[in-house]
């Protein structure tokens, strides 16, 4: 826990890399937020600043924007990204690789140069009122048609869906079949004809979760990604990649408020309530364990392996990490509660819904005791 860049075992050119992104940031510092702008135009404006500098897609061949290179190389971006404690790397990596690996070659090349340089912004159409967590019991329904669906049925928690261009949706497009074989994706234009977006505001004050409309609105057939039935695992791809642990930009933000706890901890010591720091040792495990882990994860990426049920394991370490680090961190700086704009409250309150998003722990433990420990269901 310094401010020196996590160690990944980086080759020579990783680190060539980080010194040619510093002196970008150096040149081009994160803009300065306007009075009363939304956080995601701020974020698409730095998302379009980064874009310009070769700094988004770095994992995505160059055919389709990107720069080609490795895992690695958007894992040291992403770090040094947290070590400054500018906002992370826009994420839209999950939904890139869910069209490098489902989509048509056409939809590759007309979508994701938009994508990674924010031309078009995009939104994920997964969850409803009924089924969150649980996709395979999703409502909405696409129904085919001479060459186009007309779909109707409601999304919900579908982030800053307010500010997007298209959305990545997942309907039930065969009433008939299996849950997990009923299910198809597609490139739903948000600007389309019985789409009505409902943002909801949260606990912190932002805007970003959106209620998703849909009434009998029309999707062309070339306009579903890979073929029918193909949702699922379509889903299973975007969400494993959403909930791995290679966004190490969140384990540097981490390091830097433990270095912040500890010191605070050895100038007020005689201050503070008895058990704050075993309170704070416990969270530098957490800590240690999580980056461990990212270690281990962007390692096997390295070694071709994909995002896969694994990343459940990732998703859990980085909860507890995150959830207990913030609510440690408001018994140590108690005046953060009450600090406008203050950045430590305004992260505890979001930590709550670590727990939800991305698919609860609940849901985790079970892919977990199901798909990697291999134990029998209940019953």
């Amino acid at each position: 826990m310094t401010d020196d860049p996590l160690d990944f075992g980086d080759p020579a050119d990783l680190e060539q890399l980080r010194r040619e992104f510093r002196a970008w940031l150096a040149a081009n510092p994160l803009p300065e937020r306007l009075p009363d702008e939304p956080a995601a135009v701020f974020l698409h404006r730095w998302h379009r600043q980064l874009h310009a500098g070769g700094w988004v897609g770095l994992d995505v061949p160059e055919l389709y924007g990107g720069r080609g290179l490795t895992a690695l190389h958007q894992v040291a971006v992403s770090d040094e990204l947290g070590a400054c404690r500018a906002p992370g790397v826009p994420r839209i990596g999950y939904l890139a690789h869910a069209l490098l690996e489902f989509g048509s070659e056409e939809q590759r090349l007309r979508l994701l140069p938009r994508m990674l340089s924010g031309d078009d912004v995009w939104c994920q159409g997964f969850s409803e009122p009924g089924a969150g967590s649980d996709l395979a019991g999703m409502s909405t329904y696409a129904e085919r048609h001479d060459g186009h669906y007309t779909v109707r049925g409601q999304k919900l928690w579908t982030s800053y869906a307010q500010y997007s261009d298209y959305c990545l949706l997942l309907a039930r497009t065969n009433r008939a079949a299996p849950a997990h074989a009923s299910i198809s994706a597609f490139v739903l234009p948000l600007d389309r004809e019985g789409v009505t977006v409902r943002p909801l505001r949260a606990a912190n004050g932002d805007d970003e979760f959106c209620e998703l409309f849909l009434d009998d609105v029309r999707i062309e057939e070339d306009e579903r990604i890979g073929a029918e039935g193909d949702g699922w695992p379509l889903a299973m791809t975007t969400v494993n990649y959403e909930r791995n642990a290679l966004d190490t930009g969140h384990l540097s933000k981490y390091g830097l408020l433990l270095e912040r706890l500890r010191q605070v901890l050895q100038d007020r010591r005689d201050d503070l309530p008895d058990g704050l720091a075993s309170a704070v040792g416990r969270c530098v495990a957490d800590y240690q364990v999580l980056v461990a882990h990212a270690r281990r994860r962007t390692a096997e990426r390295l070694a071709g392996q994909g995002a896969g049920p694994e990343s459940s394991v990732d998703k859990l370490l980085m909860t507890r990490t995150e959830q207990r680090l913030y609510e440690t961190a408001l018994k140590v700086l108690p005046e953060e509660l009450f600090r406008e704009g203050g950045e430590v409250f305004g992260e505890y309150l979001y930590s709550r819904a670590a727990s939800v998003y991305g698919g609860t722990s609940q849901i985790q433990r079970n892919i977990i005791a199901k798909r990697l420990l291999r134990l029998p269901s209940a019953g």
